[in-house]
């Protein structure tokens, strides 16, 4: 097919040799979901996103796609589901490759949340269907077979396994779609492209309308998924725990780079300043060698040695100059000091058309505390925020605040308040109405909004701008505590890292609810966790947090049943043969996980990228899938070993 064509054809299917000494199964399972990106260029609404780039992401590796806001990453996403026509190159997929991702939100309907979640699967749903009806033999019996090659009859134990995941308790799980608010059904959408199993799943921000428990209970399920991910985020700590490899967009092209994030970002950096310093040699050959041109070009001994070099000037190719878009630094104002506390709650309750939602609050908040609420949404993590932002009144109890107390309240439904119509200069202009056009411009630019950006209406501005307005807006009094209740849904990486910055230099109280685990390790201090209508101070780290959630998440999302009657003591079992299988398995997770380690270290050096061997790198990169395939299955055994020793141990 010629570049161009506005036919979703130009998404072409294409098979792969097989590998040698790679049996023909996992070969065809390997080929089946390969995703390439072969010389692609791109523009839209004027502007190149992408100039003649290739990237081949391999069949079941998991990979974080990174790069700054706007570069044209959820763009990509869409030429790979053939919504928009390349102008030039091709991405290749396979014919048959189930391709799935997250477009909008699950439909307000009556079904409920399982069903809605089962009926992603549409050949389970169209056999079950079949099945009640069908009354020749022979097509029960094909029905009754493919049904058991595709795992039906565990399907509804999965889906509320990912429900449950989620967020969604069994009987949340039973309620019809319509009940929830539109968040809520970006999860039940997420859910259902989670059970649907696509060979090539494309997830855009999926923590975007997460909590941080579901982000958490996302990143293990991430790791295990058993085919090929490409997901577009700004969390670090998903991008080094779920993916192995980082797709990079910067400058109109795509750089795949293998590891998590900081593996990403170490080599990054080394590539950068290698780069840096081969200019700065170069550059002084440069000056060196025009120096003598300029010195001896009329001298007639000299003439010659001096129209060499000019030469040679001419034929030397310049380095490109590193040019790094540094990130504008967001900039909270000092506030004066207050004395302590500067909030205390006395036995308080708080909630809504006087039903408490939380009760017999005994809390205290100094100016030098940095506080992180955790807990699942809907518990109060929000009412607890507007309870100390003076946006509700307790209930009971008493709530005893310093009289000069300043609080600067970000909610992200602050975002979406902004009058669209207005440019930033105008919104706080209607704000600070005595101050001169020109201290308010100030103001926008100390928090990242520059001179075009103070002057564009608040509706053409990106998603990170108008949550840097939010920002400055929620500050602008230069508050004695600042209350953050998802401050990065919009911000990418760089932003995150500048927001981090400016609250460890901020001089008040933060208390702050985010789903992004490594922002709340990096500016908490202590952790309140908000659960069954209480909160109070938990002692653990968000460590200990991440695995009593995935405890609690990670099986079925029935409530567990009254514990049995004991059964007699059975005989005492010998273990001494599991024992040695779970030793012979551990050796083979060691030697393949150094198998991985070593080829991820020749992957991870510049110097392989430079060199322009593409076909070792590929092999290199089927290889990795081969041994993180065997890793996979060696670990199966390993655990399964392990839980039959359990099972022995408890019998004996």
């Amino acid at each position: 097919m010629r570049p161009g064509n506005t036919t979703t054809a130009a998404i072409k299917a294409k098979t792969a040799p097989v590998p040698p000494l790679v049996d023909k199964l996992s070969a065809l399972r390997h080929t089946c979901a390969m995703l390439a990106f072969k010389n692609i260029g791109f523009t839209l609404e004027g502007k190149r996103l992408f100039d003649d780039c290739s990237a081949v992401i391999p069949a079941g590796h998991k990979v974080g796609f990174v790069g700054r806001n706007g570069t044209g990453k959820t763009t990509l996403f869409r030429l790979i589901r053939g919504e928009f026509a390349l102008d030039t190159g091709e991405i290749e997929v396979p014919a048959r490759a189930r391709i799935g991702g997250v477009a909008q939100e699950a439909p307000a309907t009556e079904d409920s949340l399982l069903d809605t979640v089962l009926a992603a699967d549409t050949e389970r749903a169209d056999l079950m269907k079949r099945a009640e009806n069908a009354t020749d033999p022979m097509e029960i019996a094909d029905i009754q077979t493919r049904l058991a090659d595709i795992d039906a009859h565990s399907a509804e134990a999965r889906a509320a396994t990912i429900l449950r995941g989620l967020g969604f308790d069994a009987e949340a799980q039973a309620r019809p779609c319509s009940e929830f608010s539109g968040g809520w059904r970006m999860r039940v959408a997420l859910a259902a492209v989670l059970f649907s199993r696509p060979d090539v799943l494309l997830l855009d921000e999926p923590t975007n309308y997460l909590d941080l428990e579901g982000t958490i209970w996302l990143e293990q399920f991430l790791a295990r998924y058993p085919h090929t991910v490409l997901v577009i985020s700004h969390d670090k700590d998903l991008l080094n725990r779920s993916v192995g490899a980082i797709l990079h967009l910067h400058d109109q092209k795509l750089t795949l780079y293998q590891g998590n994030y900081n593996t990403f970002d170490n080599t990054r950096r080394a590539r950068l300043e290698q780069q840096a310093a081969a200019k700065k040699k170069q550059d002084a050959a440069r000056e060196h060698m025009q120096s003598f041109v300029d010195r001896f070009r009329a001298k007639a001994s000299k003439a010659r040695q001096a129209q060499s070099r000019l030469k040679a000037l001419e034929r030397m190719k310049p380095i490109a100059g590193v040019v790094e878009n540094q990130v504008a630094a967001f900039n909270f104002p000092t506030p004066e000091e207050l004395s302590p506390p500067i909030i205390r709650l006395e036995d308080a309750s708080v909630g809504y058309d006087g039903n408490p939602v939380l009760k017999n609050l005994e809390l205290r908040i100094d100016q030098d505390d940095r506080i992180a609420l955790l807990g699942a949404n809907g518990q109060g993590k929000s009412t607890l925020s507007k309870l100390l932002a003076n946006r509700l009144d307790t209930i009971d109890g008493r709530k005893i605040a310093s009289s000069k107390l300043r609080v600067g309240y970000f909610a992200q439904h602050q975002v979406d308040e902004l009058h669209l119509n207005e440019t930033p200069l105008q919104h706080l202009t209607r704000l600070r109405p005595t101050e001169t056009p020109a201290k308010l411009r100030a103001r926008l630019a100390s928090g990242g909004l520059g001179p075009d950006t103070a002057t564009t209406e608040v509706r053409r501005l990106s998603g990170g701008q108008k949550a840097r307005l939010s920002l400055l807006i929620a500050t602008l009094d230069a508050p004695h505590m600042i209350i953050l209740d998802e401050p990065t849904n919009h911000l990418d990486i760089e932003s995150r890292e500048a927001l981090v910055q400016a609250l460890t230099e901020y001089g008040g109280a933060v208390i702050l609810v985010s789903h992004d685990p490594h922002l709340v390790e990096l500016v908490a201090e202590r952790l309140w966790l908000v659960r069954d209508g209480a909160v109070k101070p938990y002692a653990e780290d968000m460590e200990a947090y991440r695995r009593l959630l995935l405890s609690e998440r990670g099986g079925s999302s029935e409530k567990k049943s009254k514990p049995k009657a004991k059964k007699p003591a059975a005989p005492k079992v010998d273990t001494s043969a599991i024992k040695a299988e779970i030793s012979k398995c551990e050796d083979r997770v060691q030697k393949l996980e150094e198998m991985r380690d070593a080829i991820d270290s020749r992957l991870s050096n510049p110097m392989i990228y430079g060199s322009g061997d593409t076909q070792k790198i590929e092999t290199l990169q089927k290889k990795r899938a081969e041994v993180l395939d065997g890793l996979e299955r060696a670990e199966g055994l390993w655990m399964a070993a392990l839980e039959k020793l359990e099972q022995a141990q408890g019998r004996a």
